[in-house]
């Protein structure tokens, strides 16, 4: 009786530890996975390179966490990199995650920074949304719908062409940036999203920007969102306003933000 009973504790117990082994390998590859899978769909929603230095993945509690992620900058430019990114959460509804929409409760990106340079009349922001514009509109993956997303703590650094006696280089801290139901109204996958990301920092830029950086930089930034119009009053609200009036600026973000951005960069409708 004592034999069995301890055959059948070892037996229990190799089992847990199996399992246990199991569980921590598909982890791992998951988190692999997530990470390249992130790379693969940055780098071609933008035509430069992305890279990811780590991503966590808890497939039952739905989170996601993403740390050091770089998009390198286009050709021709003087820094290696576009934006850096220290951390991004991501909380998903676990059972959409096999259907043909995933539903994004909430994506936060914090800790950004960017090195915006010019070039000519250009920029590299500029460039690699333009990129974006011209890439493949046909949708890709799975469909998305996120209800929540917000950007935090971004910091431009915009290198500006040499002046004599004027600074060279101008920083910028952009107001929280918020965005809500994306994908409600069109068809949103991994790599529109990417481009429409890139597209709300160009926003706001040019709305924080209006009084301290080149006109031409400004209206290269407007270009590419494909408006001339007022973005500090249609997109992006009254965010420089201090007190009430920058509260009230933050909040109208999202919405303005959102509707400003339909339609840009969107794929098609499913027929």
């Amino acid at each position: 009786m004592r034999k069995r009973r301890k055959s059948l504790k070892l037996i229990v117990g190799t089992v847990l530890i199996l399992a246990l082994v199991a569980i921590v390998g598909v982890n791992l590859l998951a988190d692999s996975a997530v990470r390249v899978a992130v790379e693969t769909a940055g780098t071609k929603a933008l035509s430069v390179g992305v890279d990811l230095d780590a991503a966590k993945l808890s497939i039952t509690g739905g989170a996601l966490t993403l740390h050091d992620l770089t998009v390198a900058n286009p050709p021709g430019y003087q820094h290696d990199t576009l934006l850096k990114l220290r951390q991004g959460d991501v909380q998903v509804q676990t059972k959409t995650l096999l259907s043909d929409e995933v539903q994004i409760k909430d994506i936060q990106l914090d800790g950004m920074d960017l090195v915006i340079e010019q070039k000519g009349l250009g920029n590299n922001l500029q460039d690699v949304i333009k990129a974006a514009q011209r890439g493949e509109k046909e949708p890709s993956g799975k469909k998305l719908f996120v209800e929540n997303l917000e950007l935090t703590n971004v910091t431009v650094n915009v290198k500006l062409l040499p002046v004599p006696g004027k600074a060279d280089t101008v920083t910028l801290t952009l107001a929280p940036i918020k965005m809500t139901d994306l994908g409600r109204d069109e068809r949103l996958d991994t790599a529109t999203l990417t481009a429409k990301i890139m597209l709300a920092i160009a926003a706001g830029i040019a709305q924080q920007g209006t009084d301290v950086l080149p006109k031409e930089m400004i209206n290269g930034l407007t270009s590419v969102l494909g408006t001339a119009i007022d973005l500090g009053r249609i997109i992006l609200g009254t965010g420089q306003e201090a007190g009430e009036g920058l509260q009230k600026g933050v909040e109208s973000i999202g919405q303005g933000i959102t509707e400003g951005l339909k339609g840009i960069l969107a794929p098609k409708k499913d027929e």
